[in-house]
């Protein structure tokens, strides 16, 4: 018996979008786990977000999966084609298992869902609404695409949501690179912040909110990959300082301010954020492997020097 969508599923649903866009506005759009486990009440009963399944639908309120999840253990081995748009793994073997079926009428009925990636382990960017917009039962996968606004906005209104064949190329092309270009940017963030025991390289300061993960090379130059050896965990402050060729980190991952900037005198900020930083060890990663690139932190230094 095919399941047709109803009003308590789509306020279930759309109380979930909300309650994650205040969750991002609180934490950023990379969320705990316990957080998303622990989820938003919904008429008097909690419902999480996520559960040990990649594919998860609410028990009473949902008739479809409300998320799906790609874990960096799992054993499933979901990827991006060549339009960027997600291949998402069945549950198993049997396309008739509950959880396959549940996306397969998600396709049909085109109910938004919310899609969770875990960056590392524990942490997870959280993506909606997306929509699975095919199904492949020989390859065993489904694919899913990114939306944006307008969907929610349709969907809060009533509203069928926009399909996604319908809009036009360009946007088609912004909202699924765009959604790539996040998990890009967001997990080389996390595994860098992960290394560095979520602590500034320079400073020590712990506040996961106030730390950037800066890259030695940058992004798009040669040897600017996005690994953990071509990144420090930084506060921004510092982040901005080592952009900006303020302080440099020489290969011995000893910390040497500018020698302009050392004769300043503006202020506590500069002599305490910024000028006590000079010649003192950076703090590294426990785990050697992780270390900064010592020929990366060579060809910034370099760099570093002509700016003085």
């Amino acid at each position: 018996m095919t399941s047709q969508p109803n009003n308590q599923d789509r306020q279930v649903r759309i109380a979930a979008f909300e309650w994650l866009s205040e969750q991002v506005k609180i934490h950023g759009d990379v969320l705990p786990r316990s957080l998303l486990a622990e989820g938003f009440v919904f008429k008097e009963k909690r419902i999480p977000l996520i559960s040990p399944q990649g594919i998860f639908q609410p028990k009473h309120f949902a008739r479809f999966p409300l998320t799906i999840t790609t874990t960096t253990s799992g054993i499933y081995d979901d990827r991006y084609d060549q339009n960027d748009l997600l291949l998402y793994r069945y549950r198993g073997t049997n396309s008739q298992h509950r959880d396959n079926v549940g996306l397969r009428q998600a396709m049909i009925h085109r109910i938004p869902l919310i899609y969770l990636h875990s960056m590392i382990p524990g942490r997870y960017l959280a993506v909606w609404p997306v929509f699975v917009v095919g199904d492949d039962p020989r390859a065993l996968t489904f694919t899913v695409a990114a939306d944006d606004y307008i969907a929610v906005n349709n969907y809060k209104n009533d509203d069928l949501p926009v399909s996604y064949e319908s809009v036009g190329e360009g946007r088609r092309m912004y909202v699924t690179a765009s959604v790539k270009q996040r998990l890009h940017q967001r997990g080389f963030r996390e595994r860098v912040i992960h290394a560095y025991h979520e602590q500034c390289a320079f400073c020590r300061l712990k506040h996961l909110e106030l730390l950037d993960a800066a890259h030695i090379i940058p992004d798009g130059e040669p040897g600017g990959e996005p690994i953990v050896k071509n990144g420090v965990s930084l506060c921004k402050l510092h982040h901005a300082a080592f952009d900006r060729f303020l302080i440099g980190i020489r290969p011995d991952y000893t910390i040497e301010v500018r020698e302009d900037i050392l004769r300043e005198k503006d202020g506590p900020m500069l002599v305490h954020g910024i000028q006590s930083m000079h010649q003192i060890k950076m703090a590294l990663p426990r785990n050697s492997n992780m270390w900064p690139n010592a020929e990366l932190l060579e060809r910034r230094y370099e760099k570093f020097k002509l700016a003085c």
